[in-house]
């Protein structure tokens, strides 16, 4: 039960995360990037919004053990603040979150690699020839 708690409260994290990094709801991020139900949006984020929640997450990770964070929502308020910070660095540099097109879907790059190294497994002699 304690597990389910925690990853709801690290969802709710997240979801207020995205809301405060793109000016709207993972669900309406979701629908714009045809991302399925199922599946995070980070599946489908370019590398840029990949690494800017990472940033964010970092920072709320230090300042809340540096600050001694013990409420879901001291940790959460943290989190959206962190998020807006990024989001306003990105747009000084000129890049709006939520008008980037979304990146090829993790998954299927992951069978694309499995199926190249398969091939490449199959034929090694096809390295040795320079």
């Amino acid at each position: 039960m304690k597990k389910e708690l925690v990853h709801t409260a690290q969802e709710r994290y997240s979801d207020a995360g995205d809301t405060a990094l793109f000016c709207k709801p993972t669900q309406s991020m979701k629908a714009q990037w045809n991302v399925p139900d199922s599946r995070p949006l980070a599946d489908f984020a370019p590398t840029i919004i990949l690494k800017a929640k990472d940033f964010a997450t970092e920072i709320t990770i230090f300042n809340a053990r540096e600050h001694k964070m013990k409420t879901e929502a001291a940790i959460s308020s943290e989190h959206i603040t962190n998020n807006q910070a990024v989001r306003k660095t990105l747009l000084e540099r000129g890049i709006r979150p939520e008008n980037l097109p979304p990146a090829e879907d993790v998954k299927k790059v992951e069978r694309r690699l499995a199926s190249e190294e398969k091939k490449v497994l199959r034929k090694p002699d096809v390295l040795d020839k320079e």
